[in-house]
């Protein structure tokens, strides 16, 4: 299934789930009595944390696509043409060698949204997915999308 469409089943669900959840509050604080009502409104937070978590991802991903797109069209998406272990993930060598090439030119122009974005796939190639993120909202950011995310 393409990563797309699974994110949207993924997305579709965790709303039923939520919309689940705040039913069931509802129900709680119909019950009357005020152990009911103040456990109807604790079940009630959570999907208004859910609902925001996902929005929030929503957005991200959002930016992220448009970074990818306008890089594409210039031509200047990070070329994956590393060797790769049996489990398809890139060899930690060559990842390194890469990352390290890549976070100097990064460092040398550290303004341009662009390098962030390929240090974020430099960061995913070495398995650090935490830092990848972090450096992917640099590059929104830099790119002006910030304020929107």
């Amino acid at each position: 299934m393409a990563p797309k469409r699974m994110a949207t089943l993924m997305a579709v669900l965790l709303v039923a789930y939520l919309a689940f959840a705040a039913w069931r509050g509802v129900e709680f604080i119909e019950a009357g009595g005020i152990v009911p009502t103040l456990l109807g409104l604790a079940v009630l937070v959570l999907p208004l944390v859910g609902g925001w978590a996902l929005w929030q991802e929503w957005r991200f991903g959002r930016a992220t696509q448009q970074l990818g797109q306008e890089l594409a069209v210039r031509g200047a998406l990070p070329v994956d043409d590393l060797p790769r272990r049996p489990s398809g993930r890139p060899e930690r060598a060559a990842a390194r060698e890469r990352f390290g090439a890549v976070r100097s030119r990064v460092e040398a122009a550290p303004q341009d949204w662009a390098g962030w974005y390929e240090l974020s796939v430099a960061y995913d190639w070495c398995g650090d997915r935490r830092r990848a993120r972090w450096a992917l909202r640099r590059a929104i950011t830099l790119h002006g999308q910030g304020a929107r995310l």
